[in-house]
């Protein structure tokens, strides 16, 4: 009695640790490390390279964002200072949410921030979007 007693709760512990985890996703997007990968972060692109960028989507981007601007790229350290690394310059747009672009100056990696006064937008790699 008292073995069979240990061996329900052990199941019950079992299945409780394996399905924690699947709940916790039910109802949001999974975390940032599932998606970025540390290869890609190590790409780094050089003048003349094409790029793709993330944004919004909202009107105040696509009234904001022309083709031919010229944008400042920053980097965040791991101690959380910010630092320009380069310019790009916007090539045009890419579906409802992406950006073309060309590295005009410095070295930009995935993951930087390409600004225009108040509008940032993530870079996230080269040759993955479709024109």
């Amino acid at each position: 009695m008292k073995t069979r007693l240990i061996c329900i709760i052990l199941t019950i512990l079992l299945s409780a640790a394996i399905c924690t985890p699947l709940n916790a996703f039910a109802l949001s997007y999974p975390p940032a490390p599932l998606y970025h990968r540390l290869g890609k972060a190590a790409t780094v692109m050089t003048p003349g390279s094409i790029i793709h960028m993330f944004h919004s989507g909202t009107d105040e981007i696509k009234n904001a964002v022309r083709a031919d601007d010229i944008l400042i790229v920053y980097r965040i350290n791991t101690s959380c200072e910010v630092k320009e690394v380069g310019k790009i310059k916007i090539i045009s747009y890419v579906g409802e949410t992406y950006l073309s672009g060309e590295v005009v100056e410095g070295e930009i990696k995935p993951n930087d921030i390409a600004k225009k006064g108040k509008i940032s937008l993530l870079i996230i790699s080269a040759g993955t979007c479709n024109r």
